[in-house]
């Protein structure tokens, strides 16, 4: 069923009994020629792509609980491209240039809003530093802006620039980027994905993988043994504990990530606003919600919660550039598990398994990412070499010293 003005017209008319289910609920086939573990948007998307782009046919998507009840749906909705190293700028770009025709592609309503980033400059160095960063997302065919005080002034008026701790002395603005909504993402790509003939086995948890003689085969899961001649692993911040089950030992760790919204205001946001001087980074939702966040809770976890005083650290941020926040309400809270690379960047990459493929190290960026990731991952699979703007994605960076340390903060996961 293709969404359309005619068909929700024609749907009130008949008193809505026509619509069908996203998508189907199929019992698992034995043998599919790619198994994607992980049904969060990367997953998703890179069986979106590999039935659609690259016309592979028995495709199947393992999920241990829901669609949507991971990462992609515990995220702060940003989207944006802002980045400085060669190894990232032209990924994410091209994942930037997959969300702008997002919601023709897949015939879902994603929510897609590209209300601007403005990340804002607080000192002199400061400003060298986005400038050389604004400079780099020009040259890879970004767009980028340095905004003045004066340009800050009359875009966001609310903003206090002559504040004496932490005056504003410009930003850096990308007009293309801004927000999408979450889990319309994931719904979107799983319907998609459907209908192109991809199997979505939701409730069926990985146990292990059968292994002969260096070869893949294919996965054991709580619904028996499923057979593939590739396998996929895509699951965010259970990367380390999945591939445990291969014998693999990751370079990363697992770290929480809180979220946040605040009750419903009147517009106060026209885009997204990042604080120069802490972390801190914040958006108005289409119903009125602040969504924001920071930092990493800062220890190790699997637990999609995180504690109190990272909330204290963010609110705090909150406070320091928008005081005019103090007395709304904080409404809910929640956390997302992020697999935390060595050098906060991604790996998509085959394993030294055969028929082993893993996309995972997604730090901070997963959700930005997920259009590309999907795209670059189902490359790999499909034709067994990276896509041209994921070859730096490789595993053997770290052995080689060729790591993409976007924050410059060596090998400390736990800060990037």
């Amino acid at each position: 069923m293709r969404y359309s003005a005619f068909r929700v017209i024609k749907e009130a008319l008949t008193g809505h009994k026509g619509w069908k289910p996203a998508w189907r609920d199929p019992v698992p086939a034995a043998q599919y020629d790619i198994v994607v573990v992980g049904g969060g948007g990367h997953g998703l998307a890179t069986a979106h792509y590999l039935a659609k782009e690259f016309g592979q046919a028995r495709v199947a998507v393992i999920e241990k609980g829901w669609i949507g009840g991971g990462n992609v749906g515990r995220n702060t909705t940003i989207i944006r491209s802002n980045y400085l190293l060669d190894g990232n700028e032209p990924f994410y770009e091209f994942s930037l240039k997959l969300w702008e025709n997002l919601e023709q592609d897949l015939n879902y309503n994603a929510m897609v809003s590209q209300r601007g980033i403005l990340n804002l400059i607080h000192s002199d160095g400061q400003r060298d530093a986005f400038t050389r960063r604004g400079n780099a997302m020009i040259l890879n065919g970004a767009d980028a802006d340095i905004l003045s005080t004066e340009d800050i002034k009359k875009r966001y008026p609310f903003l206090n620039t002559d504040d004496a701790r932490f005056p504003i002395k410009g930003g850096l603005a990308q007009h293309r980027g801004g927000t999408v909504r979450h889990d319309a993402v994931a719904w979107g790509y799983a319907r998609s994905a459907d209908s192109h003939g991809v199997d979505i086995i939701q409730n069926c948890e990985v146990t292990g993988f059968r292994i002969e003689d260096g070869v893949c085969k294919g996965v054991e899961t709580t619904r028996g043994f499923i057979g593939a001649k590739k396998v996929g692993c895509a699951v965010a911040g259970n990367s380390s504990r999945l591939m445990a089950l291969a014998n693999m030992r990751l370079p990363m760790e697992s770290h929480v990530l809180q979220a946040f919204v605040s009750e419903g205001l009147k517009p106060v946001l026209p885009g997204v606003i990042t604080f120069g001087a802490g972390h801190f980074y914040c958006s108005q939702s289409d119903k009125g919600g602040l969504v924001f966040g920071g930092d990493l809770d800062g220890y190790n976890s699997y637990a999609q919660r995180g504690n109190l005083p990272a909330v204290e650290d963010v609110c705090e941020g909150a406070m320091a550039i928008f005081p005019m926040l103090g007395r709304a309400r904080l409404l809910r809270m929640w956390g997302g598990i992020m697999d935390m690379s060595m050098d906060g960047s991604p790996i998509i990459d085959k394993t030294h398994i055969d028929g082993l493929y893993f996309n995972g190290g997604w730090c901070y960026g997963g959700f930005k990412a997920t259009p590309a990731s999907g795209f670059a991952f189902a490359h790999l699979l499909a034709k067994d070499e990276p896509h041209p703007t994921a070859t730096a994605y490789r595993f053997d960076r770290f052995e080689k010293g060729r790591m993409i340390d976007e924050k410059g903060m060596g090998n400390q996961p736990n800060l990037h």
